[in-house]
């Protein structure tokens, strides 16, 4: 199916959505920080980001910034966050995040967007 990226510094988030996308026939990539997501999208074009907002390194918002400055297609981001208040959501948005996710979330909950960030993408065939 669907190439999807995940980048989470929690391994057991990075697994759990892992284990869900690959069991739903999508193939994933994983990176633990945002300069390691940055040398893997230089490679790898995903059809979709699982984007966590607070990371060492180089957060979210920064590999945010750097995946809409790029020339093509826009890839859908869904942004994942334990600091879910109206400031850090309203930074997501400014910067491009497709969905802005609490966490704790449910693994269903991440499907459902990906599925419909997926589907918005798909061209519509003339009638």
């Amino acid at each position: 199916m669907a190439q999807i990226m995940i980048v989470d510094d929690d391994p057991a988030i990075r697994q759990l959505l892992t284990d869900v996308l690959e069991m739903d026939g999508h193939k994933v990539r994983v990176a633990a920080d945002g300069f390691s997501a940055l040398r893997v999208l230089q490679e790898y074009r995903p059809d979709c980001v699982v984007l966590d907002v607070m990371m060492p390194g180089l957060d979210g918002y920064g590999v945010l910034r750097s995946i809409r400055s790029q020339d093509g297609d826009r890839v859908p981001v869904i942004m994942l966050t334990a600091a879910a208040d109206p400031a850090s959501a309203a930074q997501a948005w400014a910067d491009g995040a497709d969905y802005y996710l609490a966490k704790p979330f449910g693994a269903d909950e991440v499907l459902y967007l990906i599925r419909g960030s997926l589907r918005d993408r798909q061209p519509v065939a003339d009638a």
